[in-house]
């Protein structure tokens, strides 16, 4: 599955997405409302972008915005996760990248989620107190250890979930390519499988290693921006050297 960030670095307007589904949902299984746009914006505008996405067979998923809403405390929980079923999104995220979340609070809302006939897409981060932004102010970086991570998926998988998302932070975003946890993200591979993951791989150079490592139908989440360039790599149309390689290359005219 190929899952889209909606607004959050850019505005993504009704009329853009509509634009870009009419042309590209073909290439989209998901749209994410990053950050909590979605509560920027008025309710109905919410539900016509979630509409339109229905109508080009796109589900929508809330982004990990559950994390702010729990500061406010349980029964607001439940109360937002009532309003993204009224909603009729079709996805929850349960992120604690930033928030400081006990894993049986995690657990919890995940079985919510899954109890008001929703699917919940618990999201793992190898980085502790992690999320948008955290490289720009500085962030020292406090890794959690491989087991740990582990042990959150696993109690995730047990209570029915059936999509996790990785988290790039300590991953791969803002690193050089040779600084990249290849290494936690093959054993989580080899541990769950690789269809149990979405992989956030939102920058280019990430997306075309994940194709390379794991194959076309692995799921990634990328940016809005990107579905052209990311389609024509994962199709072999364009742009990996190894289309070229050991082919002879010449033309002669009839």
């Amino acid at each position: 599955m190929i899952e889209i960030r909606g607004p959050y670095h850019t505005s993504v307007s009704y009329g853009y997405l509509r634009d870009l589904l009419e042309d590209w949902s073909e290439y989209v299984d998901g749209y994410k409302f990053a950050g909590g746009s979605m509560r920027l914006l008025p309710r109905e505008t919410t539900r016509k972008v979630i509409s339109l996405c229905h109508d080009h067979g796109v589900y929508v998923s809330t982004g990990g915005f559950v994390e702010r809403v729990i500061v406010e405390g349980s029964d607001i929980v439940d109360r937002y996760l009532e309003e993204c079923k009224a909603l009729e999104f079709d996805i929850v995220e349960v992120s604690s990248g930033l928030a400081p979340m006990k894993l049986e609070d995690k657990v919890g809302i995940v079985r919510q989620v899954q109890k008001l006939g929703m699917k919940a897409k618990p999201e793992v981060s190898m980085m502790i107190g992690a999320g948008g932004g955290t490289h720009v102010v500085g962030y020292k970086t406090k890794m959690r250890t491989f087991q740990d991570v582990a042990n959150e998926a696993q109690a995730h998988l047990d209570v029915g979930a059936k999509l996790l998302m990785l988290e790039s932070e300590g991953i791969t975003e803002d690193l050089p390519p040779s600084k990249w946890r290849k290494d936690a993200v093959k054993k989580l591979v080899y541990r769950f499988g690789y269809k149990t993951w979405m992989f956030e791989a939102s920058d280019p150079p990430v997306f075309k290693w994940y194709l390379k490592s794991f194959g076309t139908d692995v799921n990634l989440f990328i940016d809005h921006s990107q579905v052209v360039e990311f389609t024509a790599w994962k199709l072999g149309l364009w742009g990996d050297r190894d289309i070229w390689k050991g082919e002879k290359i010449s033309y002669s005219p009839r």
